[in-house]
């Protein structure tokens, strides 16, 4: 009887030790998230707008430079030395034009696409963070792949163990 009572105080205290140690932990899939997020759908569509406005410019471009390359090539033999080397200077002058064009329309859309998710995205975390409150979660960890933590409002060590190392 004695050890019965014995082994159930000990195990009661485990149990409570183990029930005060654990933290609430939940998790979520932002990625998905925010991609079903009916903002970002519109985001993207501007997106992709955008992207089929420089497309049909620089498809234009390519025309002209294939349109000049092929009258100078037919046309090469009838003309001098120093016109046809002018002409070449404009057909590389225009590839280098089509190329920095292109370049320069890439960083645009990236920058597009940053200015028109990043609220969304902090919109998304914002809404996280407050469920997780809501709902008692001291920690919420993203579970996309290369997630990581979205909120952490349990007990912080870092003061704990600077004193313990002495500094």
């Amino acid at each position: 009887m004695r050890y019965l009572k014995f082994y159930t105080t000990i195990i009661l205290m485990f149990v409570g030790f183990i029930g005060f140690a654990q933290s609430k932990v939940a998790h979520i899939d932002s990625q998905a998230l925010i991609s079903e997020m009916p903002e970002v759908i519109e985001a993207q569509a501007q997106i992709e707008k955008l992207q089929k406005t420089y497309q049909t410019e620089i498809e234009a471009s390519m025309k002209e430079y294939q349109t000049k390359l092929q009258t100078y090539s037919a046309d090469a033999q009838n003309q001098t030395e120093v016109t046809n080397q002018a002409r070449q200077k404009e057909l590389q002058g225009m590839e280098q034009n089509i190329q920095q064009y292109q370049q320069t329309a890439s960083q645009d859309i990236q920058q597009k696409q940053a200015d028109l998710l990043r609220p969304l995205i902090e919109k998304a975390r914002a809404a996280i963070q407050k469920v997780a409150r809501e709902q008692g979660f001291e920690y919420v960890i993203d579970a996309t792949p290369g997630g990581a933590l979205i909120l952490s409002d349990g007990k912080d060590l870092m003061a704990d163990v600077k004193k313990e190392l002495g500094f």
